[in-house]
């Protein structure tokens, strides 16, 4: 029998309490059974995977035996563990063959998830002497003479290349470059799914920050926009910075810049359902590294005065001796009254919370001790900060970076129709007036009227955002030139 599961590749992963995970599509499988042509049998397997706490979907005959039948039954769980319970419950029933454990995860990722594909056909001499030769020598020598012209006459008006060194993977970390590719694979599914952008993933087999530059800067004549992703910090920034100096075409950061843009746009709402205005809140944000540094600057430029970071070693203030120079660089800019300690200090009378760290490290204790109606954005993944169910009862707005809560806070909302409008306005790289532009866009994409604590934010299956985000992006490109 052979049992592939993603889970079992992920033991390094702190796993939430399982009362506290739903079962999901993300850890689902296909088990292949032999069931003998005896009644009640089909019917005990179903009692047996309900009561191990799995979620039955289809039931599908796969071939008709002399006195069996061959069934694939779909089932989502909550992962491994779950997954080992139903397999042995059925191994252990009568009439009942365990054939094959599939994970429906790596079914689809067999042989990848992407592939490029032709928009003019060849079907005749014609066909292939104007998409080849001779006929495209004569488009090549009109790029020659005015290399602008590469923007229309190639895929380079539509093309993002989606650039990794696998250093910050997801919640896996650093786990190179072969390693990050699904990962990008999937944005770039992502890409074209919500904004019609054709992504490229280009995973770099080395950490080195300026043969990484080198590298973006010698590929960039075949793509319109660079999306960096999975970059850890501090190198992420001084590479987007070198890139943007020296690049042309836009460059983003999307572990920052995308997540600050949906972050913002979530608060621009949540700040409607507790009546209070940006310039009046205190602010704490638990994980300063990229994505944290950059909700930061964007909550700034919202009007946010009163922000407090924390890393592991607690508040970043002016005495800390043990700052690198992008931490120094935020106390700069935050803590003005120069609070000293931990969690418990920073977050008393805090009307918001962003989280951006990992879980477990906001208490009920904590929220208990924040401002009247606090916002909390528990925005670690797969576990947040603080589940829901404990914040809940004592917040006013709660939002998390995972689908099975409400209020998702998902980079999806922002970087289809953002670099959609960018590409579209031929524009030479995004401004921070393109990026709130592109958040208030999202947050207006949900009506006045419908806005409430469990609706802040739209769904990423909300066809109309990325039209907004990009609409939004072009006019303010526009209005900067």
């Amino acid at each position: 029998m052979v049992i592939t599961n993603i889970c079992r590749l992920q033991s390094g992963i702190r796993k939430a309490p399982m009362s506290e995970i739903s079962t999901s599509a993300s850890n689902s499988i296909i088990l292949r059974l032999r069931i003998q042509n005896i009644p009640g049998i089909l019917a005990s397997v179903v009692a047996e995977i309900g009561k191990a706490g799995g979620n039955i979907g289809a039931i599908d005959i796969v071939q008709y035996e002399q006195e069996c039948v061959v069934r694939d039954v779909t089932v989502e769980t909550t992962g491994s563990e779950q997954i080992d319970s139903i397999e042995k419950k059925l191994s252990g029933l009568e009439g009942i063959e365990v054939l094959h454990v599939s994970d429906r995860v790596f079914v689809m990722h067999l042989g990848g998830k992407i592939e490029v594909t032709s928009k003019a056909p060849l079907k005749s001499r014609d066909d292939l002497s104007m998409a080849y030769t001779p006929g495209v020598a004569r488009v090549c020598q009109a790029i020659h003479n005015d290399v602008r012209k590469a923007h229309n006459l190639t895929i380079k008006k539509n093309t993002v290349a989606i650039v990794s060194d696998g250093t910050a993977v997801l919640g896996l970390g650093d786990i190179g470059p072969e390693a990050a590719m699904p990962v990008m694979e999937g944005k770039a599914m992502l890409f074209k799914e919500f904004g019609g952008v054709d992504g490229f993933p280009i995973c770099l087999d080395t950490k080195d920050t300026e043969e990484i530059i080198r590298t973006v800067k010698a590929i960039a004549p075949g793509f319109g926009g660079v999306n960096l992703e999975d970059i850890s910090a501090p190198r992420c920034f001084e590479i987007e910075q070198r890139l943007i100096q020296e690049l042309d075409i836009p460059v983003f950061h999307d572990d920052q810049h995308g997540t600050a843009v949906v972050m913002i746009a979530g608060l621009i709402n949540a700040l409607k359902v507790v009546d209070k205005s940006p310039a009046e809140i205190k602010a704490v944000v638990a994980g300063v590294g990229a994505a944290g540094t950059a909700c930061t600057r964007m909550m700034l430029d919202l009007g946010i005065k009163n922000i407090i970071g924390l890393d592991r070693a607690g508040v970043l203030h002016a005495g800390r001796t043990d700052l690198n120079s992008a931490k120094q660089a935020y106390c700069e800019m935050t803590n003005p009254e120069n609070i000293i300690g931990g969690m418990e200090e920073a977050i008393e009378g805090a009307d918001l919370f962003v989280g951006l760290s990992g879980p477990g490290i906001l208490t009920v204790a904590h929220v208990k001790t924040m401002a009247d109606k606090p916002i909390v954005f528990a925005m670690s993944n797969p576990e947040p900060e603080i589940m829901p169910e404990l914040a809940w009862p004592h917040v006013a707005v709660m939002a998390t970076g995972r689908s099975d809560y409400p209020n998702q806070l998902n980079n999806v909302l922002c970087f289809p129709g953002l670099f959609r409008g960018a590409l579209d306005a031929s524009a030479t790289d995004i401004t921070e007036e393109m990026k709130m532009a592109a958040a208030r866009a999202i947050a207006e994409t949900i009506a006045e009227e419908k806005i409430s604590s469990d609706y802040i934010i739209p769904s990423v299956f909300d066809k109309n955002v990325a039209p907004n985000v990009a609409e939004a992006v072009k006019k303010a490109f526009y209005e900067s030139v």
